[in-house]
């Protein structure tokens, strides 16, 4: 299975998808280690990565779940476009893929996140909240699961998310103990 998270810097996808990956055994593909990895080898590629590193997580999430891995991807996915290369990675393998927008439905929370977080990838520079602000992201065209952060703790998110995923799915997801 394929776990599509999106949504905004600062909301809490990576959190998130860190306690879902160790909850269920999966594997963790994040576009921030991908993009800052391509710039560490090519510096002269800031600005200019365009869909790189969306390409090649959506070539990785293939290969592993080729091997029976549930894969967690965990990016903005701004656009239907980006959204639509992992559908079509889970598809080209036949496994079933879920899609949710994590949210920060609390501006000031949100603000407060962006401006306080660190990051823990060297050599990435976390976009500002203005950045943030002015970022472009499309309206999903019919309705995703989501997970509103402001009112759920990383816990009880990463809950949300795996009662869904076994409300939707007929297979029962193996969890490990937290």
């Amino acid at each position: 299975m394929l776990i599509i998270l999106s949504g905004l810097p600062g909301t809490g996808k990576s959190t998130l998808a860190q306690k879902l990956a160790v909850r269920l055994g999966a594997v963790w593909l994040r576009i921030d280690t991908i993009e800052q990895a391509l710039l560490n080898s090519k510096p002269d590629l800031k600005g200019r990565l365009d869909a790189m590193g969306y390409e090649a997580a959506a070539a990785l999430a293939q290969d592993q779940l080729n091997l029976g891995f549930t894969v967690i991807l965990d990016a903005v996915n701004p656009v239907e476009e980006s959204r639509k290369l992992f559908r079509q990675a889970a598809i080209n393998t036949g496994k079933p893929f879920f899609q949710a927008q994590i949210l920060c439905s609390d501006k000031k929370e949100h603000r407060r996140r962006v401006q306080e977080r660190r990051s823990d990838i060297k050599g990435l520079v976390l976009p500002t909240w203005e950045e943030v602000e002015q970022r472009q992201y499309a309206p999903w065209p019919f309705p995703v699961f989501q997970v509103d952060t402001s009112l759920l703790s990383p816990d009880e998110a990463a809950q949300a998310l795996i009662e869904r995923l076994h409300a939707v799915f007929s297979q029962t997801l193996e969890t490990k103990q937290a």
